[in-house]
């Protein structure tokens, strides 16, 4: 059963009964010291309406304590949706967070990705009907994370001092430093944004409606990958849903740490799941209802 905390300021907008037009939904486990990095950074959106749901795959009794004293201090509505630690269950949590929120448009992102000023407002003005906006991040060193503090990220300490940090990040996987740009200009978004590009656990959004018509996460995924992005888009494109690239416009940051193993079984599901060519999980949102109805 998922346990429910929302903060100061999102249980008085409760009180005027405004909906929010967009949710960012963070996936969390165990880590405060990212955590704190990441909510500074949308504590310093230029775009204030909206609410975080804070996905938590079963922290530890500490650390959730941490963690909602630091959300109810808050200008921004904070909800943090937490169930028991049975194993990776990332997919469950976040189904919760797609029930638990009414937002129409939801923006999906990882517990260590640290987002651009502008990082909301882009997803949702750049919103479009029945497609999903597929951004990227860019991957931050180690001695640059190690920099890193709540009031830095507040202040803007990455966006003032990309001049250095952005060559460190050619170095990382796959070159991406220039991810880290963000681009206004109209002609730069069009042109770095030509490549065809699919989604991305730690940066992507989409209508809610769109989410929900395919029964949101499958939940028997129970490792990192595959399950949380190759699985969601596949079924979406079923339905005919468009994925657009979103490069140097909603741009993230990538703290660092060692890779997670990506577990074979994942791989043997998604391939049942392409041979079935289902777009419709018969292990979602409505599966997981009927379990608390019982």
């Amino acid at each position: 059963m998922v346990q429910i905390f929302e903060n100061k300021f999102l249980r008085e907008k409760a009180q005027n009964q405004r909906h929010f037009p967009v949710a960012v939904s963070i996936a969390f486990y165990n880590n405060i010291p990212v955590i704190d990095l990441i909510l500074a950074s949308f504590e310093k959106q230029s775009f204030q309406d909206f609410e975080i749901i804070i996905c938590d795959d079963g922290s530890k009794p500490e650390v959730v304590s941490w963690l909602q004293k630091r959300i109810e201090s808050m200008n921004i509505a904070v909800k943090h949706l937490w169930h028991e630690d049975t194993g990776f269950r990332k997919n469950r949590i976040m189904n919760w967070g797609v029930h638990h929120s009414d937002a129409p448009y939801m923006i999906f992102i990882d517990q260590d990705c640290i987002a651009h000023p502008q990082f909301v407002r882009e997803h949702l003005d750049n919103r479009q009907k029945h497609s999903v906006l597929c951004g990227r991040r860019m991957d931050l060193t180690p001695w640059v994370t190690k920099l890193l503090t709540p009031e830095k990220i507040r202040q803007g300490f990455i966006q003032k001092n990309l001049w250095w940090i952005l060559p460190t990040g050619l170095y990382m996987k796959d070159n991406n430093g220039g991810k880290g740009l963000y681009f206004q200009n109209t002609t730069l978004r069009h042109l770095a944004n030509q490549k065809e590009r699919g989604i991305v656990g730690c940066n992507f959004s989409l209508h809610r409606e769109d989410l929900l018509a395919i029964n949101g996460f499958d939940t028997r995924y129970e490792g990192p990958g595959t399950g949380e992005d190759s699985d969601i888009e596949y079924r979406l494109k079923l339905l005919g849903v468009k994925m657009l690239p979103f490069v140097n416009t909603a741009v993230q940051y990538h703290v660092y740490h060692k890779l997670q193993k990506r577990p074979s079984v994942n791989e043997e599901i998604f391939s049942q799941v392409q041979s079935q060519k289902k777009a419709v999980t018969d292990f979602g949102i409505k599966q997981q209802l009927q379990e608390i109805s019982k």
